[in-house]
């Protein structure tokens, strides 16, 4: 190996890396707040590069339809709990239509839009409005009611999860695998390093998202109830601060987080519908990294698990994801090593 085949590497490492430091942001965003570990994260990656796919062909995604029945199945979920609470129909229709209201406008929106073919950039929007509505959803429908369970009972039901998006991925996709146009066609030769439009976007994209995750954490509202919520439960409860509000809006941007990441690597890999998984545990490994509750941890990690990644693949091809999961062995041994051990909390 030469000093040009080594930049290629680190260069294909960091940018990969790039992706798996948001996915593994979203994981501990989803962990410390919710303590759920949130296997299906990847499937927001695979649903956000095929629906855009399927959008560039004109059709209807099978998203849109997905997402109406999910949306249809939370909003009974809120009509019955909400019934419960007051007895009262017009309380409970409303808590039920306002579970309804985006996801049929985002739906409707896109149905509408599909057939017009418009703009790549338009398209990529509707694509990341209709993943990022699955969030919420996900959450009240598998999540919301067991939000006091234990963190094997939630990471089993995660699990659930993952093979139910797997196979309604499967069957709205089909098995075909699809790759979306680049968003910047440019080509930069750095020496021996050719630098493309979609490696700097990547690059720019990842970056400005990170930044908008700080500001948001350190500046707002919100983003102060989601830590309180992460570092006390039962405290930001009796101060006022929702579960139920924190745990959606904490899968809407891990949805969010998912489908950007879709559309930054549909165009450098040809994307299935089971792509997700290995994606989602490679951004996995690096919040391991981080223990699940570091977010600088959790960005070193990704970059970590991308370079071994990439060098991985060049001297061992065929054995480069055996590499990248084996590393968790040795980090989770000396954390256990290193950490305290506590009984399950209850």
């Amino acid at each position: 190996m030469d000093t040009s085949i080594a930049s290629i590497l680190l260069l294909d490492g960091l940018t990969n890396g790039a992706i798996y430091a948001l996915l593994g942001l979203a994981t501990v965003l989803v962990f410390t707040v919710t303590r759920v570990i949130f296997i299906p994260q990847g499937e927001f990656v695979a649903y956000g590069a095929l629906t855009l796919a399927i959008l560039q062909t004109g059709k209807v995604p099978g998203t849109v339809w997905l997402l109406l029945i999910l949306a249809g199945i939370a909003g009974l979920m809120d009509f019955a709990s909400a019934w419960q609470r007051q007895h009262q129909v017009l309380a409970a229709l409303k808590a039920g239509l306002k579970t309804l209201i985006i996801p049929a406008v985002v739906a409707g929106l896109t149905a509408w839009a599909a057939p017009h073919q418009f703009p790549l950039a338009v398209q990529a929007l509707l694509s990341v409005a209709i993943v990022t509505a699955f969030g919420p959803l996900v959450y009240r429908v598998a999540f919301q009611s067991l939000e006091d369970a234990t963190p094997l009972v939630l990471l089993i039901v995660s699990v659930g999860v993952h093979f139910a998006m797997t196979g309604l991925g499967l069957l709205f996709f089909g098995a075909e695998g699809f790759r979306n146009p680049s968003f910047w066609d440019l080509r930069l030769a750095l020496g021996p390093v050719s630098l493309s439009g979609q490696t700097i976007i990547i690059f720019m994209a990842s970056l400005a998202l990170i930044v908008m995750l700080w500001l948001f954490f350190e500046r707002s509202l919100y983003g102060k109830a989601l830590r309180a919520t992460a570092v006390n439960r039962l405290g930001a409860r009796l101060m006022g601060i929702s579960s139920h509000t924190s745990g959606q809006l904490t899968f809407a941007m891990a949805a969010l987080i998912g489908a950007l990441s879709g559309l930054l690597i549909g165009p450098t890999t040809t994307v299935f519908y089971d792509s997700g998984f290995l994606i989602g545990l490679k951004g996995f490994v690096a919040a391991v990294v981080a223990g699940l509750s570091s977010y600088p941890g959790a960005l070193l990690g990704a970059l970590f698990v991308g370079i071994v990644e990439s060098f991985g693949s060049f001297w061992a091809s065929a054995f480069k994801e055996v590499i990248v999961f084996t590393l968790i062995l040795p980090i989770l041994l000396w954390r256990s090593l290193q950490g305290g051990h506590s009984d399950e909390e209850h």
